[in-house]
């Protein structure tokens, strides 16, 4: 199962939250996992910067590690904190936009 996994070392605890770094004016994204049922992505966005609205054709989980995040579904808006998450459903709008310097896990399941 280890071989699933790259960008990550096996039999080593840490905080996921360190093993992505910001880059001013940046959105940085590190794949964890990826196969076509299954994605594992770690994101650390910049103040002020995003990710554009787009749709997926996976139900996405944002779970935000630090910071604050603006995370729009269709035309509803939500405001995240460190330890929240919520469930983007596929095939509907969303962005996400860095309240302040902001790190999450996005898990994405496909059908």
């Amino acid at each position: 199962m280890a071989d699933f996994f790259k960008n990550i070392d096996a039999n080593r605890v840490m905080y996921l939250r360190n093993q992505v770094e910001y880059q001013p004016g940046q959105v940085v994204s590190k794949t964890l996992a990826q196969n076509p049922a299954f994605g594992l992505t770690l994101f650390a966005i910049s103040k002020g910067e995003g990710i554009s609205a787009h749709k997926s054709s996976g139900d996405a989980l944002v779970l935000i590690l630090e910071g604050k995040a603006k995370i729009q579904i269709d035309e509803t808006s939500y405001e995240l904190g460190e330890q929240e998450c919520i469930v983007m459903p596929a095939g509907h709008p969303h962005s996400v936009a860095a309240l302040e310097n902001f790190k999450f896990l996005l898990v994405v399941a496909f059908a």
